[in-house]
């Protein structure tokens, strides 16, 4: 692409230099017409000859009506009409309207290489090597030699070439090619270590875990660049209104070079004032600058996101991020961490660390989440205690002899069971029982912890004008309340099933406004139903997450939900910059078709109304880059 650029800058260069020297010759030497016609063709035929030859190919195949074709009639038509009868020769204006016509192919040129550049960045993300162990040695091959199961070395500056988990080493990761993140990410032994991002300090040794093609990167890299199958409403609508377009102001132009002259009586004196004035309604009718900024436009401002960490699938998605008018969020994982952690610890016959060891220590061998924040909470487990006869009770909790000592750890159902006397607590979150020896010990409390910037992300949507917040939740009722309240959502809905979340999206569907749209936030694993029902399914912290690349819209890369307000933002931006491209490109347009049937406007003026438009548009597209 550099170089088709270049060449065409050279062809524009050479072409204008010797215009100007056809127009002094013109002007010093009494040339006959077809000797000016001559020396015009010189550079009329280096600087359109791309073009007159694309014209014709397209010719051939039925394709007539672009700009090719119309700007080939509306020069070829210029050249020759001096040959007309009591008309003036045109050769100067038909060069230069090629002549300019080519600069704003180079200029749109320069802004879709932009536009390559900045997705090309991304693209950066997958290496072109993998370090593999294999037979004791370490062997430098092509990632998608490397098969499941195998282990593979990542020294210091290299990228990750595929995910893995780590078995060997740590290090600080920078992933700021997947998630827009400057912060890096500490990894050790046990980790998920993603492709794509950058190893910055220590060796790793990891056992791949997803084949090369199957990798996150690979995964992120096919869908930015599959994004533009799906158009936008104002993408459709260009491409609808060029085919409905072009046609008839061909059929205008050819309507106003034959009836007016028709109509006067004097063919042959007026044919050539009126044809004049068609060829210039020809060149300022040419659509090329809606035809080319406006998917420019779209293309930048998803370019744009991606660099942020937002992956939107389509430019039809990045319109209806523009239009959110109501926005429902999934509770766990999306407005809270998803990780339980120990909030409050209430003791009655021990001491708050005493209570935390023995409920740790029977929490000891169990994969329940809750169990998990309770040994994280007392993570001192080397303190020669001996634990025996550990028995878990399915829905209510764990027993164990702690040091000859019966403890019990669970629910209220499981103390009412065994007698045990228990006592209410006024915290939010997941009460967990202790009793030792059917005495009662006392309480803790497990909470999902809201995340940091939650209640921002809420904030900032309702200042670009989201009118309604909803969050859906399958906990509690008092849980949700908390977390509503804390994140500052208008409304929530507590003890939905995955169906409930459906029919509850379902229903604030049908009271959005017309023109308006809805959002889902998930975290893309187990929403994938309310995500696909939603205008817009927007998959939250889907950092290494299959399931939600697939099952979402648009994906925000890291745990931040705060990301969706920057999406939203870069899409009014990008919906904006179209719709300025749009009424200024029509606008000019109108007025100089108007001005040229009475013959007030120029060969001059049509290509300023066209190809001066094409290249103000296109500039105008690429601060859609600019995330």
């Amino acid at each position: 692409m550099e170089k088709e650029n270049k060449e065409r800058l050279i062809k524009i260069v050479a072409s204008a230099v010797l215009l100007v020297a056809a127009i002094v010759v013109s002007k010093v030497c009494n040339l006959k017409l077809w000797q000016e016609l001559l020396i015009f063709l010189v550079p009329y035929l280096i600087v359109g000859w791309e073009t007159l030859s694309e014209a014709a190919e397209k010719l051939f195949h039925g394709e007539l009506l672009d700009e090719d074709f119309l700007m080939g009639i509306a020069t070829l038509g210029a050249l020759c009409i001096g040959f007309l009868p009591g008309a003036e020769s045109q050769f100067p204006e038909a060069v230069f309207v090629m002549l300019f016509f080519q600069v704003g192919e180079f200029f749109e040129e320069m802004a879709e290489g932009r536009s390559r550049d900045s997705i090309s960045a991304l693209m950066d993300i997958r290496p072109d090597t993998a370090n593999v162990e294999r037979d004791g040695t370490v062997t430098t091959v092509f990632p998608a030699e490397v098969a499941i199961g195998e282990t593979i070395v990542v020294k210091p500056g290299e990228k990750v070439p595929m995910d893995g988990i780590v078995i060997e080493g740590s290090s600080s990761l920078d992933t700021v090619a997947l998630t827009g993140e400057s912060v890096p990410r500490g990894i050790g032994p046990g980790d998920e270590m993603l492709s794509g991002c950058v190893n910055l300090s220590g060796v790793i040794r990891a056992r791949v875990t997803k084949s090369f093609g199957e990798s996150t990167a690979s995964k992120i890299i096919d869908l930015v660049e599959n994004a533009s199958a799906n158009k936008s409403g104002s993408e459709s609508f260009i491409t609808r209104f060029a085919k409905v377009y072009t046609p008839i102001v061909v059929a205008a132009a050819v309507l106003l070079a034959i009836l007016p002259p028709l109509l006067s009586g004097d063919f042959s004196g007026n044919i050539a004032k009126w044809l004049y004035r068609a060829l210039t309604f020809l060149i300022v009718s040419c659509p090329c600058a809606l035809v080319v900024s406006i998917p420019l436009a779209f293309f930048g401002g998803i370019g744009g996101a991606s660099r942020k960490g937002i992956l939107v699938k389509g430019s039809n998605y990045l319109e209806a991020l523009a239009k959110l008018d109501t926005v429902v969020f999934d509770k766990t994982g999306t407005l809270t961490e998803g990780v339980f952690e120990v909030t409050a610890v209430h003791p009655e016959k021990l001491s708050g660390k005493e209570l935390l060891h023995l409920a740790a220590h029977v929490e000891r061998y169990s994969t329940h989440p809750i169990a998990a924040s309770l040994r994280n909470a007392y993570p001192e487990d080397n303190d020669d205690c001996i634990i025996e006869g550990m028995e878990e009770v399915a829905g209510h909790g764990v027993k164990a002899m702690v040091n000859g000592q019966e403890v019990m750890v669970g629910n209220a159902s499981m103390m009412e069971a065994a007698g045990v006397e228990w006592k209410p607590c006024e915290r939010t979150g997941t009460i967990v029982h202790v009793c030792v020896d059917g005495v009662y010990a006392g309480h803790i409390v497990v909470s999902d912890r809201i995340k940091e910037d939650a209640a921002g992300a809420v904030a900032s949507l309702k200042e670009l004008g989201v009118t309604r917040t909803v969050m859906l939740t399958g906990d509690k009722e008092e849980v949700a309340a908390e977390v509503a309240s804390a994140a500052g959502v208008d409304d929530y809905l507590a003890g939905l099933l995955p169906e409930d979340k459906v029919n509850a999206v379902q229903e604030l569907l049908a009271g959005v406004g017309q023109g308006k749209k809805l959002a889902f936030v998930g975290d893309g694993i187990n929403d994938a139903p309310v995500l696909a029902r939603a205008d817009v399914g927007i998959a939250m912290g889907a950092l290494g997450s299959d399931a939600a690349i697939e099952a979402a819209d648009v994906v925000l890369m890291d745990d931040k939900p705060s990301k969706l307000a920057d999406g939203v933002k870069i899409a009014r931006k990008t919906l904006g910059i179209a719709r300025q491209n749009t009424f200024f490109s029509i606008f000019i347009k109108v007025l100089v078709l108007l001005l040229a049937i009475p013959g007030v406007a120029t060969m001059w003026m049509a290509v300023l109304a066209d190809v001066g438009v094409l290249v103000l548009a296109v500039l105008n597209s690429t601060r859609a880059l600019k995330a």
